[in-house]
């Protein structure tokens, strides 16, 4: 069984940095894309970044380019998000998920972590 644990959500001013975490238990994954995707009150779940375990090419929605960063660590199975220059429309709930790489959706989802960032 796959599970996705985030951690490392919180509140901060806008300007200000947050780093979330997902531990990610259950197979091995080497052939796997891991994502983070964020849904803010009202609106859909939208894309932020992507990382491919195997090569590391990394993959970020316009709005955060140049912002955050996201990395992948395969010997503890953990992928973060590094949030810099946050503002107040980063506010969401964010999400890690996974998908094999050959698969067009994902199919993990972790519970999620709060991010509001106050202005």
């Amino acid at each position: 069984q796959v599970q996705l644990v985030e951690s490392g959500g919180g509140l901060v001013q806008a300007g200000g940095s947050l780093r979330l975490s997902c531990a990610a238990s259950g197979r091995t994954f080497s052939r796997y894309v891991m994502g983070w995707f964020r849904q803010a009150p009202g609106k859909e779940r939208e894309f932020v970044a992507s990382i491919r375990w195997s090569g590391g090419s990394t993959s970020y929605a316009d709005s955060v380019k140049g912002r955050f960063t996201i990395s992948g660590d395969s010997a503890r199975n953990t992928v973060s998000l590094q949030l810099n220059g946050l503002k107040p429309e980063d506010t969401a709930v964010y999400y890690c998920a996974g998908r094999d790489l050959i698969s067009p959706t994902y199919d993990y989802w972790g519970r999620g972590t709060q991010v509001t960032v106050s202005s």
